[in-house]
């Protein structure tokens, strides 16, 4: 299930998001830290919104504002955050990374290929509509849609490669992770956020060594859980030696688990 790895990615990787040590062993630190704040973000909040908005049948815009609301203090962005607790919730142009974070359940449940591209750039315009926040759910819904049907890795990095190539992007999945580490910065673009994040399960084995890759870089490290998290869950099949199921019940709310369950 595509939703349960970008949420798992989320929480997990709520601990680094901000102020990570910079001498942080990941290849060895424990998945949970016991010194660290960790929990849900508005990466899951609006990932479980948008499920249920497709599962139930309902306006998306609506579910997403309802749903939103009733967790305020869950880390939205200052621009989304306006969208959501303001009245006018009209699209602004938006390249951030948000519009990729949230559409784990799009890969996941559309077969058809035109009709999954054509719904996460739907969902991702109802307040990202810059191209590159389109594409950043575009890509990042493709990646699942194509680990669910059997695409090997080299197939998922050729097409994220062909949307995010050397010449044009800073943080091209065409780099390596040691490559990237040393000159990444924190980033809240799609541009800046999609690519790496997916070079963060280019690299992995497993879902746990995905984890621990994002981990290994600056960035906003929920996101990236929650942007290939997802992916990774589809491909590797599940979460390996990683409690998912009690990691999950231990840190969602009844309302998100009861979604994430639908």
């Amino acid at each position: 299930m595509a939703v349960k790895g970008a949420v798992l990615g989320d929480i997990l990787g709520s601990q680094y998001e901000f102020n990570r040590p910079r001498d942080l062993d990941w290849k060895a630190v424990p998945l949970i830290s016991s010194r660290r704040p960790i929990g849900f973000t508005d990466d899951t909040v609006m990932t479980l919104a948008i499920k249920k908005a497709l599962v139930e049948g309902k306006n998306l815009v609506e579910t997403m504002v309802d749903i939103g609301r009733r967790y305020p203090d869950c880390g939205f962005g200052g621009r989304f955050y306006g969208w959501i607790f303001g009245f006018d919730h009209s699209p602004y142009n938006s390249w951030g990374n948000g519009s990729a974070m949230r559409t784990a359940y799009i890969g996941e449940a559309f077969e058809d290929y035109d009709e999954m591209q054509k719904m996460a750039a739907e969902v991702a315009a109802v307040s990202h509509d810059h191209p590159e926040g389109i594409k950043g759910a575009v890509v990042t819904s493709t990646c699942i849609w194509m680990a669910r049907h059997g695409k090997t890795k080299q197939e998922i990095y050729d097409y994220v490669l062909e949307q995010y190539p050397v010449k044009d992007y800073e943080y091209s999945i065409g780099y390596s992770l040691d490559e990237i580490r040393p000159r990444y910065t924190w980033n809240e673009s799609c541009q800046g956020s999609v690519p790496a994040a997916m070079r963060c399960f280019y690299e992995s084995t497993d879902y746990e060594s995905f984890i621990r890759n994002v981990y290994s870089l600056n960035c906003d490290s929920d996101t990236f859980g929650a942007i290939a998290g997802g992916v990774a869950e589809e491909f590797y099949n599940g979460f390996g030696d990683v409690e998912a199921d009690e990691i999950l019940k231990k840190y969602l709310t009844e309302e998100l688990e009861g979604i994430l369950e639908m």
